[in-house]
């Protein structure tokens, strides 16, 4: 039997010794890119009804980007903080202005500020479905933590499929 022959014959074999059923394959709702563009325009819109304007970043569950918005007035700077804001809230299933708030009375919370991915400045909301983490948004260059916060969750408002975030956005500790 030759190389050719015996690839093709092992990769046969080997499919038919290990066969994936449904059952062991995770089905999991996602971001879609429309959702992520109707954050992004909904975040923009929400910060412009304050006289704000953003950048606005949408990470799906894996945390790749989706979606960044800059407003041409926003310094370049904010693109990364929406970034990091939004793999912040994803990674940890916390908002990120309640990490800053808990990390400012402890000692234990304020050392995620030392990995550096981590950004521990409101703006930064995770997004759910059914209580499982689908993606998440972050918000920057609104004029303060608060605003960011406040537009990120206007923006998960504008898309009802979504879990909203109660009166506390955190869901679970880092």
């Amino acid at each position: 039997m030759t190389f050719t022959t015996a690839l093709p014959a092992a990769l046969i074999a080997f499919a038919v010794a290990a066969p994936v059923y449904a059952q062991d394959l995770v089905q999991r709702p996602t971001v879609t890119l429309e959702a992520a563009d109707r954050l992004a325009t909904s975040a923009a819109g929400a910060c412009q009804q304050l006289g704000r304007t953003i950048v606005v970043a949408v990470l799906d569950g894996g945390g790749h980007l989706l979606v960044v918005r800059r407003d041409p007035a926003v310094g370049p700077h904010n693109i990364e903080a929406a970034r990091r804001k939004a793999f912040t809230a994803l990674s940890t299933r916390t908002a990120t202005l309640d990490l800053a708030r808990r990390a400012a009375l402890d000692a234990d919370s304020r050392n995620l500020n030392t990995l550096p991915e981590l950004l521990l400045l409101g703006g930064g909301v995770p997004l759910a479905v059914k209580g499982a983490p689908v993606g998440a948004i972050g918000v920057a260059g609104g004029g303060g933590a608060g605003n960011d916060h406040a537009c990120a969750l206007a923006a998960i408002a504008a898309v009802p499929a979504l879990d909203q975030p109660t009166s506390s956005t955190t869901k679970e500790s880092p």
